[in-house]
This record gives structure tokens, C-alpha cells and sequence, in this order.
């Protein structure tokens, strides 16, 4: 029988905190409509959507690589490997393995069975969309602690992006453990400290 997992990450771009991963394989017998890029939907939809693969998907898992971890190797580096260790994850949880990995994006993480990169698969295939979903889930949840420890960033508002409220908290309160220094933003800020 063909498994086919998807998996796809979230994260790539802000300035702060972990980049997460995800892989589902999804159950034909158990459809979930509405699944779609994680970025085209609403907060409110996705938070739904994510408790409904969780518990409809024949498997899933979610990992991370922290902002130091990303700074160490470089985001598309850190990216594949939340990829790799997302997939792991979801095999210790389900023992389940697939047969086929599509990743979204240009580039496969190494694994030992066959994968293939789709630009946007996160709009054309259902379990890369699942992946999606799940991954931005998990990586807003952690922004949430985030912003409970460090309240005067505005976490729970830019999630860690660029935005200009983040830029000038930055500038008024300095660099967290959790920003990745060798982004341009923070990295300028060190050395004009």
C-alpha cells in the first residue's frame, strides 16, 4: 500500500524562536476538508483544523531546531533537519513509515526512501497542507510562551517577523537568547551595541 507522508515547515522567516517542522500521513478512509496552505487560512481555522489531523491522520509529527541551532547551521540547514527529525518523530510516535515523502519547497532533506521536493505543495498536495498546518500551529503555540516570557517583545502579536512594532521593541529592549543573531536585523543591532 502507498504512504505517502508530506511535511512541510514554518519559521523560515522571523527573527525569532525555533523553526518547526511537520509530517502527516493522512488516512484515505478518514478525509478532512478544508486543508489548504497554512498562510491562506485564518488562526481560527487552522487551530481547528490541526486538533482534527491530529486525530483523523494515520500519523503525525511535529519537531523543532532552536534559534541557536539555526544560527549554528544556517536556516535552510536547520529547516531540512526539523524536516528529518518531524519525520522521526512521527515514526517513534506511530510506527508508522511511508513508502513515498513529499516535501514542500525546492530541496529534500536526506532520508532513506524516496522524496521529492514540490514548489507550493502546501496548496497542491493535501498532506504537505496538513503539514503545513501543523507545523504553524506548533510554532505559534511556542511564540505564546515566548510572549509570556518576554512581555515587552510582542510575541503574540508578529509571531517573530520583521514588523515594525518587533524592530522597535528590539531596538528599545535589546536581544533575547531566543533571537537568531545571524539574522540582518538583530545581527545589526549587535554590532552597533
Amino acid at each position: 500500500m502507498q504512504r505517502l507522508c508530506g511535511i512541510d515547515e514554518a519559521g523560515r522567516g522571523p527573527l525569532a524562536g525555533a523553526v518547526y517542522a511537520a509530517a502527516v500521513i493522512l488516512d484515505p478512509a478518514r478525509p478532512i476538508s478544508g486543508l489548504a496552505d497554512s498562510k491562506k487560512l485564518s488562526e481560527a481555522k487552522r487551530d481547528a483544523l490541526a486538533v482534527e489531523i491530529k486525530a483523523h491522520a494515520l500519523a503525525w509529527g511535529i519537531a523543532s531546531v532552536s534559534a541557536q541551532g539555526i544560527d549554528d547551521m544556517n536556516i535552510l540547514q536547520a529547516s531540512l533537519l526539523a524536516m528529518q527529525r518531524a519525520y522521526q518523530a512521527m515514526v517513534e510516535q506511530f510506527g508508522v513509515h511511508a513508502t513515498l515523502i513529499q516535501v514542500d519547497g525546492n530541496r529534500c532533506p536526506k532520508f532513506e526512501l524516496p522524496c521529492e521536493a514540490i514548489v507550493k505543495g502546501d496548496s497542491k498536495v493535501a498532506e504537505i497542507s496538513a503539514a503545513s498546518i501543523l507545523a504553524k500551529t506548533a510554532r505559534d503555540a511556542s511564540l505564546l510562551v515566548l510572549d509570556a516570557q518576554y512581555p515587552q517583545y510582542g510575541f503574540a502579536q508578529h509571531k517573530g517577523y520583521p514588523t515594525a512594532l518587533h524592530l522597535e521593541r528590539l531596538a528599545k529592549y535589546g536581544i533575547t537568547p531566543e533571537h537568531r543573531r545571524s539574522y540582518g536585523p538583530v545581527k545589526k543591532l549587535i554590532l552597533s551595541s
